[in-house]
């Protein structure tokens, strides 16, 4: 085996290696995210409860014009 061989085959595996830690990186995030989305679902659920007793037509005649 030649030493150009040997250097493609070491600069392959770095490659190879850097592959695998940005994809277990991207999978990190993902789950990540994964979890920022339930608790914002869990977050805007218990917002719903909470406006559940409010008395019909409440904030239906709201003026938000500046």
């Amino acid at each position: 085996m030649d030493t150009a061989a040997l250097a493609a085959a070491f600069i392959g595996a770095q490659a190879g290696s850097t592959q695998s830690v940005l994809a277990a990186k991207m999978l990190r995030m993902n789950a990540d995210a994964e979890q920022a989305v339930a608790a914002l679902l869990e977050a805007s659920a218990q917002n719903l409860s909470r406006l559940a007793n409010v008395a019909a037509g409440i904030g239906g005649n709201l003026d938000v014009s500046v």
